[in-house]
């Protein structure tokens, strides 16, 4: 039977019981980059929820039964669960609205969005407890950076390395986890960006008026305190001047530090760790892009690679130890390259 039918069915038993005699419309409300799905339900009263359709035998919905506990306990803005029902793999979620960062941010709103986001990630670091959620561990960093020679190298690019090349990847590769682990560790949203955080307030539906409404967080873990922060303003969707993105992350790292978290008392030091934990998530996120195109069929993503590229090639360039990442580069794309510097 068709999920579409089969999730009718529940809410129709669900709303018989909460809201007897009261029909409801079902439309389509966003899709993402998993199998999950969601459908905005409307009542006859105007109100509005949000179901979570996740096959259960492609997506599991109790760690985002967990985390969505967890991110509450932190007083930031998730999503309220009325229903579930696991064996199906249906959610029925408090509606957070359809605004995303994405869709209105600009020079005049990234200030009070960004100061509001900032708080939010504080508020979940300053929770944080280890043992509560899966470990960012060097294992599972270090699946993410295959990604990018199996999907962006052989698939997208179409090519194979050759045997020097894999051991220039795997050599940057080690001091890229050896940076990331040494830093200190905090609950990780692990997809904190501009799709992902929704602008709430008094008109746009949301019953909770405070920014940003925080979704997607299923995957979340236990890892380095950069994390989430390179998700944001190192954003895959939307790109800053150098300069106002530094007066972004100064303006988290300054609110850390008065919330009293393990920041690093020298910013020169943090930004490195931010740009370090950067590369880690943009090589991810290449592979991840290729997986999706030519796994999954979504070719969107395609077109975002530019930029997430141009985060680790500015990056690369900056620090001596990741510079052979970026002759590398040079040689996939068939750049020519600085003959004067050795790997």
């Amino acid at each position: 039977m068709p999920r579409t039918i089969l999730l009718r069915d529940w809410l129709e038993r669900l709303f018989a019981r909460q809201h007897p005699d009261q029909p409801f419309a079902l439309e389509p409300a966003s899709a993402d980059a998993s199998f999950r799905r969601y459908f905005r339900v409307t009542l006859a009263d105007g109100s509005t929820r949000i179901v979570m359709d996740a096959p259960p035998e492609l997506e599991d919905c109790r760690p985002f039964l967990k985390v969505a506990a967890l991110f509450r306990e932190s007083a930031v803005h998730v999503p309220e669960v009325f229903a579930e029902d696991l064996a199906q793999g249906f959610l029925l979620l408090s509606d957070l609205g359809s605004t995303t960062y994405l869709d209105v941010l600009d020079a005049t709103t990234a200030p009070r969005l960004y100061r509001d986001a900032n708080a939010a990630l504080v508020g979940i670091q300053r929770s944080s407890r280890r043992g509560v959620l899966p470990e960012y561990d060097r294992a599972l960093l270090a699946r993410e950076l295959d990604l990018f020679p199996d999907w962006y190298v052989a698939r997208h690019l179409g090519l194979t390395l050759d045997a020097s090349q894999a051991a220039t990847l795997r050599t940057v590769f080690d001091k890229i986890l050896d940076n990331n682990l040494a830093q200190p560790q905090v609950f990780v949203h692990r997809d904190y960006h501009s799709r992902n955080l929704m602008v709430c307030g008094d008109d746009d539906g949301c019953t909770f008026p405070t920014n940003p409404g925080i979704i997607d967080f299923q995957d979340a873990v236990f890892g380095p305190i950069t994390y989430d922060l390179a998700s944001l303003y190192r954003d895959a969707y939307i790109q800053w001047d150098e300069g106002v993105e530094l007066d972004f992350v100064i303006r988290y790292w300054e609110m850390a530090r008065q919330a009293g978290l393990p920041v690093h008392a020298d910013f020169h030091d943090f930004y490195r760790d931010y740009e370090w934990m950067g590369v880690q998530r943009q090589i991810k996120v290449l592979g991840i892009f290729a997986r999706l195109c030519y796994r999954d069929g979504k070719d969107g993503y395609l077109k975002d690679m530019p930029r997430v590229m141009s985060y680790l090639r500015q990056t690369c360039e900056r620090y001596l130890e990741l510079r052979p990442l970026s002759r590398l580069l040079d040689q996939l794309e068939n750049k020519p390259v600085d003959v004067g510097y050795t790997f």
